[in-house]
């Protein structure tokens, strides 16, 4: 018997669902909300799963597109990670929420390998104890991430009922995200290229639309990778060449926004495009520039950029708490503005 003034979230099962309930919740539910595999199987185990106010205790049910499962969540539990005097660039705090900018380098939440020095061992230390319950542990409401090597702005809720508005506005895709990034090459309708790479199409005002599903890669587990039909989670992104650099292009400042926000998206879905974010170790490639395209010494800060080129550049939602309307934006970093000015010249 689950008890009924634990938290609950709402999961609509999505088009051409899995065989099986456990692997249909995990494809679904929001990644803002940490619920792996193995704690969703435990979690039909326990009766926590709900179908029309009756648990569902098989993994192996059947599901169908558009069914409505009823989470119950498991109270916070405290959590052992280290409140860290690390310093914050804080652009809104308010009883319910803070707004941050993260510097390229910082990891979002401590994991193996990066346990100390994260956004999260710094809002412990800046909140003092002021925490939001989020995936079943006692710690900073954290409702969305970017990379370790992408800056920008994030929203962390301080308390549970921001926590849950925020989420929900997350899951349905109307949190407004704008992204800055250096890509090689430009995205352009003209390119009879892209007319050729499935999951592209341009739509008016010379915007690149990718649509494709999403999953980890079947050999490499710490990449994602395209899939489509039944594999993965459907995504979204859109993309604008605002700067175009060499004669031909061989790099471009884009605007990308997403519909959807998945794990390593931008990144993902600019390399299947042909236009991998500069620096990006991972999807971006190594490309030969010419010097004959833009000078040799923007040709040498490309080659040298240590990270991929991506900056959360503008961040808009509802307050969960006060209904308000608010929207932030944050400048490149130095770094991004640095290679651009390179690239100007």
């Amino acid at each position: 018997m689950v008890d009924p003034s634990l938290p609950v979230l709402r999961v609509i099962i999505a088009e051409s669902p899995p065989d099986r309930l456990d692997k249909a919740l995990a494809r679904d539910v929001p990644e803002e909300a940490s619920l792996s595999r193995s704690r969703l199987m435990k979690m039909i185990a326990e009766g926590a799963v709900l179908l029309q106010g009756v648990a569902v205790t098989d993994p192996k049910a059947k599901v169908a597109a558009g069914q409505v499962y009823a989470l119950t969540l498991e109270s916070a539990v405290d959590v052992d990670t280290l409140a860290e005097d690390i310093p914050l660039v804080v652009i809104w705090e308010d009883a319910d929420l803070i707004v941050v900018d993260k510097p390229a380098g910082m990891v979002v939440h401590p994991a193996p390998g990066s346990w100390n020095g994260t956004l999260v061992n710094a809002l412990l230390h800046h909140f003092g104890g002021n925490l939001s319950g989020v995936g079943g542990e006692k710690r900073p409401g954290i409702v969305h991430r970017i990379d370790k090597e992408t800056s920008g702005l994030l929203v962390v809720a301080k308390s549970d009922r921001a926590h849950h508005g925020l989420a929900a506005q997350f899951e349905a895709h109307s949190v407004h995200r704008r992204y800055l990034a250096l890509v090689n090459g430009a995205p352009d309708a003209a390119d009879p290229r892209l007319r050729g790479i499935r999951g592209t199409s341009f739509e008016p005002g010379n915007i690149l639309r990718i649509a494709t599903n999403l999953a980890r890669h079947r050999t490499d587990r710490q990449r994602q990778a395209v899939f489509f039909e039944g594999t993965g989670r459907h995504a979204v992104t859109r993309a604008r060449a605002l700067e175009v650099f060499g004669a031909p292009p061989v790099a471009a400042l884009v605007e990308c926004w997403l519909e959807t926000g998945r794990t390593h998206q931008i990144r993902v879905h600019m390399a299947h495009a042909g236009h991998g974010l500069i620096g990006d170790p991972t999807y971006g490639g190594k490309r030969k520039l010419s010097p004959k395209a833009i000078r040799p010494a923007a040709v040498a800060a490309v080659e040298a950029f240590p990270r991929q080129a991506l900056h959360a550049a503008t961040l808009g939602f509802e307050h969960p708490v006060t209904g308000e309307m608010l929207e932030f934006s944050s400048e490149l970093p130095s770094d991004m503005a640095d290679l651009l000015t390179v690239l100007r010249q």
